[in-house]
C-alpha cells in the first residue's frame, strides 16, 4: 500500500475495452482548475484482453497504470486501482465520464468543512449537460437502489446540496481513511449497487454522505450489457439487491422486509417471463404427462439470483455480522435517506397486482418514526462559539444519529454545515417557537429558553432542562458590583427561571457530581425528590444525570501558525502560557498577570496569551476585569511584551492552531460559591491538546489536576505559588512528561461520545419523568417498534404522482390510482 500524501486527490479510472475513452477523460483531468501536483490518475486495465495497456503507457506515459490480467469488475477494479493510490481522497470517474472544471475542487472544499464528511456525491449530467444521470439517490424497500430523475430535465432540487444515501461510481469522492476502514466496494457485486451497498454502510457508521452539485462531471453513455444478454443484467441486479439488504438493515428490519423481498422477487420473475403460477394447479387439467416447461432466461434470472443468495449466505452472514456490530446509526435515520421507497421498478399489470399484496400485506413501505428533538441555546451558532453554543451544537450531532434533530438559536446562526436544522428564532417570537414545540417529541434547552417562551413554558413535551450553569450561583458574582436593588433582583431572577426549570422537566442534566448533589437539594426543596422518582430509581439519575462538557476524540492538528513567530513579540522559540477562552470578573487573571511579570526575572521567555476578551455572544459586554487586567499589565510594563490580549474571540475551529502553539494552560479565579460549583470548560481544551495546566484550587477540576497530576493545583491569589507552579510546568521535563501522560490517559472519560451518553440514551426511551405521569397529555414518546406513521394529504398524493410518473411511466401511476379507488370503495 502506498504512503498516504496529506491534500492530495487520487482519480482512480476503470478501463475495460474503453481505451479511447479513457485517453479523453486523463486528458480532460489534465486541464480541469486543482494543481497537478495534488492530483494522481489511477488507471486501472481491467482485463480487456486487447491492447489497451499499450496503448495507456503510450497514451498517458504520467499516469499510475495497473494492469490484471483478468476483469475484475466494477468493483474489484476500483479497489485494485485505490490500493496502488497515495491520495488522502479518492476519486472515481467513469471512464467514458468528463469533469467539469471544478469537479475536484469543489468536492474537496465539502471535505474540508466537516470531518464527519465521508463521501461526497458529484452531480452528473448526459454528455450535452441537458438531462439528468445523477442528482440524488434513492431505495426501493426491497433493496434496489435508484437515481431518481434519470434521462430527465434537472428538477427544481438539483442545486441543492443535501446529504444522501449513495453516489454513483461514474462520480464520486470518498476520504481515503474512510473506504479503507470501509474496506472498500465489495467485491462480491461485480458490478451494479457496489456504490449502493458502499454508502449504506458509510452512513451507517455514522459518516456523511453530501451531494454536492457544484462538483460536476458529464457522463458519456452506459457500458452496454446487450451482448451479455439483458437477463444477466437482471441477474446481478437482483442479486445484488438481496446482498445490500440483508448485511445492511438491521435484525428487526430485517425480519419484517426480507420475506415480502424474496415473494416479490419471485413474482417479479414470473412476470418477466409471462408464466402463469396456476398452471400447476391439481385443478387445471392437462400437460400433466410433461416433465419440462418452456422457462425464458428473464425468469430464471431472479430464481438463480436468489439461489446465488443462498449459496453466499455464509460469507454474507459474517459481513453481515461486522456492518452491524459497528454501525452507530438506526435503520429509522437511515430511512430518512431512502426517498420514496414505494417504486415497484417493473411496468406489468400481473406484476403490479403482486406488488400491491405485498406492500399491503407487510407494510414496507411505511416509513418507521424518529423521535423529534428540539434542541435550544441562547448562542449564537456559527464559526465563533462560546461555551453553550458548543455543547449544544455537540448534543445535535451526537443526537442526529438516531433521531431527527433540530437546533434552535436565540441569537443568529451564520452558513455552518451539520446533519440537522438549524433554526433562528428571536426571543418573543412565540408563534415561531410555538411551531417548533409543536413538531418536537422531546425539548432540549439551556438558559432562559423556557422563561422567554409562553409555547415552552405551557409545554405537555418531554423536557430536558441542562442546568450544567448555576445561573443564579453565577449572578453572585456576574452582578455584584451592580447597586444592592439590582444585583438581589439579577440574582432573585434567575434563581426564580432556575426553579421554574427544576418544577417542570423530565429529566435533568449538570455537569459534574458536585453540582448533581448541588441541584438535588434544590429539586427536593421543590419537591421533586419523591416516591414517585424514587420508587424505580433509587439513585435518581433517571431524573438528573452528570453530562459534563466534552471534547474531541481526535485530537488537535496545526494548520497555520498564530502566536509564535506570527504574532509580534512573541518568539518563535518562547514559552508560551494559554488562557483559554474569556476573561469574566469571576476570574483572577490579575494575580497571574503578577506571576508572568514576577517570572521575567528568571525565564525572560516567558509570553502569557489572553485568547478570549469579547463574547461571541452580542448581549454579552465587554466585562470590567478586561480593562484592569490591561491595565495592570501596562502598570507592570509587560503588556505586549510577556502579557497578550486577543481583541476578539478564537474561532472555534481555529483554537487547535492557538492549544497546539502553547506549552502551558492556565486557568485562575476567586475562592467563593460560584467556584465551588463551576465547571472550567477550557480545562478541557487543555486535556485536548495534551497541555500540563496550573489552576486555582476549589472547583471541580483542580480537584481532577491534583488527583491524576495533570499540573499544579495553588491556592487563590497566592504569587509566590503561581510563579513556582508556572515554571515547573513550563520548564521541568520530567513533571511535563508525567502529566502529559496522564492527560491521554483522563481525557478519553470526556470525549463527547461518552459524556453525551446518558442524554442519548434518556432519548431513545423517552418518557415523563415518573412524578409528572398524572399530567394530561404527558405519555411517552417511545412507540412500539416498527410501528409507524403513514404519510397522507394533498401535498403528498401530487409528491407521488410525479414519482410514479418519473420512475414507472403512466401505466404504473394509472395502475396505483385504480387501486387506490377500488380500496376506497
Amino acid at each position: 500500500m502506498s504512503v498516504i500524501r496529506s491534500g492530495l486527490v487520487s482519480v482512480v479510472l476503470v478501463n475495460f475495452r474503453g481505451t479511447s475513452d479513457t485517453l479523453q477523460a486523463i486528458e480532460t483531468l489534465r486541464t480541469i482548475d486543482w494543481p497537478l501536483e495534488r492530483l494522481e490518475i489511477v488507471v486501472v486495465e481491467n482485463g480487456s484482453g486487447d491492447d489497451s495497456a499499450e496503448r495507456l503507457r503510450a497514451g498517458a506515459p504520467d499516469v499510475k497504470l495497473v494492469v490484471s490480467k483478468q476483469n475484475h469488475g466494477f468493483a474489484g477494479g476500483c479497489n485494485l486501482g485505490v490500493k496502488q493510490s497515495s491520495g488522502e481522497y479518492i476519486a472515481f470517474l467513469n471512464n467514458d465520464a468528463k469533469p467539469d472544471a471544478g469537479w475536484i475542487r469543489e468536492a474537496v472544499r465539502r471535505f474540508e468543512e466537516s470531518a464527519s464528511i465521508g463521501a461526497v456525491a458529484s452531480k452528473v449530467l448526459d454528455w450535452d449537460g441537458e438531462l439528468v444521470d445523477y442528482v440524488g439517490s434513492a431505495m426501493t424497500w426491497f433493496g434496489q437502489g435508484y437515481k431518481p430523475s434519470t434521462a430527465q430535465p434537472q428538477p427544481h432540487d438539483a442545486d441543492v446540496a443535501r446529504d444522501v444515501l449513495f453516489g454513483t461510481g461514474s462520480a464520486m469522492f470518498v476520504r481515503r481513511s474512510v473506504f479503507d476502514e470501509l474496506g472498500g466496494f465489495d467485491e462480491r457485486y461485480f458490478m451494479f449497487f457496489e456504490d449502493v451497498d458502499l454508502g449504506w454502510r458509510l452512513n451507517l457508521r455514522g459518516w456523511r454522505y453530501v451531494y454536492e452539485p457544484a462538483s460536476l462531471a458529464f457522463h458519456k453513455h452506459h457500458a452496454s450489457m446487450s451482448s451479455y444478454g439483458s437477463f444477466k443484467e437482471t441477474y446481478l441486479l437482483e442479486r445484488n439487491a438481496l446482498f445490500t439488504q440483508y448485511k445492511n438493515l438491521g435484525d428487526e428490519a430485517l425480519a419484517a422486509t426480507l420475506p415480502a423481498t424474496l415473494a416479490l422477487a419471485v413474482r417479479r420473475s414470473v412476470a418477466k417471463g409471462e408464466l402463469d403460477s396456476q398452471s400447476f394447479d391439481l385443478r387445471r387439467p392437462g400437460g400433466d404427462a410433461e416433465e419440462t416447461v418452456e422457462v425464458a432466461k428473464s425468469t430464471m434470472a431472479g430464481v438463480y439470483a436468489i439461489d446465488q443468495f443462498v449459496e453466499q449466505l455464509r460469507s454474507l452472514t459474517e459481513s453481515r455480522a461486522a456492518v452491524q456490530a459497528s454501525r452507530v446509526v438506526t435503520d429509522a435515520k437511515i430511512w430518512q435517506l431512502f426517498g420514496e421507497t414505494d417504486a415497484p421498478s417493473f411496468d406489468d399489470e400481473t406484476y403490479l397486482d403482486g406488488y400491491v399484496n405485498v406492500v399491503e400485506a407487510f407494510g414496507v413501505t411505511r416509513a418507521p418514526d424518529l423521535t423529534k428533538v428540539l434542541i435550544i441555546t441562547g448562542d449564537p451558532i456559527g464559526a465563533k462559539m462560546a461555551g453553550p453554543a458548543i455543547r449544544s451544537w455537540n448534543m445535535a450531532q451526537a443526537l442526529a444519529a438516531d433521531n431527527a434533530v433540530t437546533l434552535v438559536t436565540m441569537t443568529g446562526a451564520e452558513p455552518i454545515d451539520a446533519p440537522f436544522d438549524i433554526v433562528h428564532v428571536k426571543p418573543g417570537d412565540d408563534r415561531a417557537m410555538g411551531r417548533l414545540e409543536k413538531w418536537a417529541d422531546v425539548i432540549v434547552f439551556q438558559g432562559l429558553a423556557m422563561a422567554l417562551f409562553d409555547s415552552l413554558r405551557t409545554t405537555r413535551k418531554i423536557v430536558v432542562a441542562d442546568v450544567y450553569d448555576p445561573m443564579h450561583l453565577e449572578q453572585l458574582e456576574q452582578a455584584r458590583e451592580l447597586p444592592a436593588a439590582t444585583w438581589s433582583k439579577q440574582v432573585t431572577d434567575a434563581t426564580e427561571v432556575l426553579n421554574e426549570q427544576l418544577a417542570r422537566g423530565d429529566f435533568f442534566l449538570c455537569a459534574s457530581e458536585r453540582q448533581r448533589h448541588f441541584y438535588l437539594g434544590q429539586l427536593a426543596a421543590l419537591g421533586r425528590v419523591n416516591t414517585a422518582n424514587y420508587a424505580d430509581d433509587p439513585d435518581l439519575t433517571g431524573l438528573i444525570s452528570v453530562v459534563p462538557f466534552g471534547l474531541d476524540s481526535a485530537p488537535p492538528s496545526h494548520a497555520r501558525d498564530v502566536l509564535k513567530g506570527v504574532l509580534p513579540g512573541i518568539g518563535a522559540d518562547d514559552k508560551v502560557l494559554l488562557w483559554s477562552g474569556g476573561l469574566y470578573n469571576w476570574f483572577d487573571p490579575k494575580t497571574l498577570i503578577r506571576a508572568v511579570a514576577g517570572l521575567q526575572a528568571s525565564h525572560g521567555d516567558v509570553r502569557l496569551f489572553f485568547q478570549g476578551t469579547k463574547h461571541p455572544h452580542p448581549g454579552v459586554p465587554e466585562m470590567a476585569i478586561v480593562a484592569e487586567s490591561r491595565e495592570l499589565a501596562r502598570e507592570l510594563g509587560v503588556l505586549d511584551s510577556a502579557v497578550f490580549f486577543n481583541s476578539s474571540w478564537v474561532d472555534y475551529t481555529d483554537r487547535a492552531n492557538y492549544l497546539t502553539e502553547a506549552d502551558a494552560g492556565v486557568s485562575t479565579h476567586y475562592a467563593h460559591i460560584e467556584t465551588t460549583f463551576s465547571f472550567r470548560t477550557r480545562i478541557l481544551d487543555y486535556l485536548w491538546a495534551e497541555l500540563p495546566m496550573v489552576v486555582t484550587e476549589g472547583d471541580h477540576f483542580a480537584d481532577l489536576v491534583e488527583k491524576e497530576e495533570l499540573g499544579v493545583v495553588v491556592p487563590a491569589q497566592d504569587v509566590d505559588a503561581l510563579v513556582a507552579a508556572l515554571d515547573r510546568v513550563l520548564f521541568d521535563t520530567r513533571f511535563i512528561a508525567k502529566a502529559k501522560r496522564n492527560i491521554r490517559r483522563v481525557r478519553q472519560d470526556y470525549y463527547w461520545q461518552n459524556v453525551l451518553a446518558p442524554l442519548v440514551d434518556f432519548v431513545a426511551n423517552a418518557r415523563p419523568a415518573h412524578d409528572r405521569l398524572g399530567v394530561a397529555g404527558s405519555a411517552p414518546v417511545s412507540r412500539r417498534p416498527g410501528v409507524s406513521r403513514k404519510r397522507h394529504g394533498l401535498r403528498h398524493d401530487l409528491g407521488l404522482v410525479v414519482h410514479y410518473l418519473n420512475n414507472g411511466g403512466p401505466r404504473v401511476l394509472i395502475h396505483k390510482v385504480r387501486r387506490r379507488l377500488s380500496r376506497r370503495r
